[in-house]
């Protein structure tokens, strides 16, 4: 191991000879891809190295997503998979890590269906927990913990292109959104140190990274006071209290540490996010105008089911600051059609909502009740399913219709682009993004990989800005 001010660092798996290989397979949000990174780095310190091909590897662990049914149901079908894989190699272990680990717990080893199951908290533990699989023993850690942030660990960068990486900054959730798992399998909220942070962010800067996203389930909540719960914070002592740092803080410190890097962060939470963390954007050209910032539903009735903790107006008012400090700012968002008891007028409100914003971009799903949470408890999933599927494609509809604007807006403009690899539909095309969080794609010319390029946009689609480069930022 190396260490970088404070931050433990494990050897490349790649290059280290290693008796193992380990395949990680994430889904869901970009916080379980970079616990990924984390398990990675834990495991690559007793042996295994990591492999991009599953049929090579030793150890396949599935790090999973609980947020939805539907995901749910994918890792399932990939369970099966592996179980007839392991017909044939029955030297292969299969593990599942992450939120449905920690909702199913030891079911899973109950249906045979893996060898190993890890919750969120418990990736130190991996090492014991393989050594008990071997030993023919139940190998189980679910336990919550309220300290663990993983914070003096380096992650390794798994299919990494070598310029943006992810930095987690907190992990869990205090919220207790209604429809939302989170809390439960990831436990309550705690931040990271922010000299790891801070270290970590240095150490991608020497490897030749470019831009980091700085990640958790609410990087508004962040809080350090020298370690423990956010809700403990009321206990600390006043020296902890004085001298503790708010995400304004810490956003403002990593862009003036490593100030030739660009950062992105997400996910914010409308009730938590504070005019210093615009005025911060605002005074560093390194950090993207571009903010995630979900609000599920347009109607304040079930708002307040959902138990967020803001209405459509304050929303709109957090918009309208956003624009005033930010002008430009690319704005995207989180929506849920056919919520418990969602009537036809809670949906319209929705829709000029959305009408009012007119958000770059969105994530949009319909409405999946989730076991143990207080929606599942407490409230009836009585919107019929064709309901739902009828309003999330208008809710479609229109972000493509406002997605579409925004991007017209950018035509016969420069467009600052970081090259982050090929186009997907085309080889001789570069694709990157703005600081608005737009893909920009553009010929790759002599242009390469972690380049900053200057793009004069000439044609967009709803979801890509097109153009040709102008030359070297």
């Amino acid at each position: 191991m190396r260490e970088s001010q404070g931050l433990i660092t494990a050897g490349d798996p790649v290059a280290k000879k290693a008796a193992k290989k380990l395949y990680i397979e994430s889904y869901g949000c970009q916080m379980n891809f970079s616990d990924g990174e984390v398990v990675a780095a834990i495991l690559g310190e007793v042996g295994y190295r990591s492999t991009s091909q599953s049929d090579e590897a030793d150890l396949v662990l599935l790090n999973t997503c609980s947020i939805r049914e539907k995901a749910e149901q994918s890792i399932r079908k990939r369970l099966a998979h592996y179980h007839a894989v392991k017909r044939k190699n029955p030297r292969l272990k299969v593990g599942v890590l992450g939120c449905m680990a920690e909702r199913l717990k030891s079911r899973l080893l109950e249906e045979k269906a893996v060898d190993l199951v890890a919750g969120p908290d418990a990736y130190r533990d991996l090492p014991r927990l393989l050594g008990a699989v071997e030993a023919g023993s139940p190998a189980v850690n679910t336990c919550h913990s309220k300290t663990e942030t993983y914070a003096e660990i380096n992650p390794v960068r798994l299919d990494s292109n070598g310029v943006s990486a992810w930095v987690s900054i907190t992990r869990g959730c205090d919220n207790m959104c209604s429809f939302c798992v989170v809390p439960f399998t990831r436990g309550r909220e705690r931040s990271r140190d922010p000299q790891h942070i801070v270290a970590e962010c240095m150490v991608l800067w020497q490897d030749g990274y470019k831009e980091v996203t700085l990640l958790g389930q609410n990087v508004d909540s962040y809080l350090w006071y020298g370690g423990g719960p956010k809700r403990d914070f009321k206990y600390a002592s006043e020296l902890a209290k004085a001298t503790a740092m708010d995400f304004a803080q810490l956003l403002e410190l990593v862009a003036q540490t490593v100030p030739a890097m660009r950062i992105r962060f997400s996910t914010s939470n409308p009730q938590d996010m504070t005019e210093d963390v615009l005025r911060v954007m605002a005074a560093h050209d390194n950090i993207c105008k571009s903010i995630h910032l979900p609000v599920q539903s347009g109607s304040d009735r079930i708002l307040k089911l959902m138990n967020r903790q803001y209405t459509n107006q304050s929303y709109r008012r957090l918009i309208d600051k956003i624009r005033d400090i930010l002008p430009g700012c690319g704005i995207s968002h989180d929506l849920i059609a056919g919520f418990c008891s969602e009537t036809e007028a809670d949906h319209r409100d929705t829709l000029r909502l959305m009408d009012y914003v007119r958000y770059h971009f969105g994530y949009m799903f319909a409405y999946s009740s989730r076991p143990g949470t207080a929606a599942a408890k407490k409230l009836a999933d009585d919107v019929p399913e064709s309901t739902k599927k009828r309003r999330l494609q208008a809710i479609i509809a229109r972000q493509r219709l406002h997605s579409s604007m925004r991007m017209k807006e950018q035509l016969g403009r420069v467009q600052r682009v970081l090259v982050a690899g090929t186009s997907k539909k085309n080889e001789g095309e570069w694709y990157g993004r703005n600081t608005q969080n737009a893909v920009v794609v553009f010929p790759k010319g002599s242009y390469q990989l972690g380049d900053w390029v200057d793009v004069k946009v000439s044609d967009c689609t709803p979801a890509t800005l097109i153009g040709k480069a102008v030359g070297l930022a």
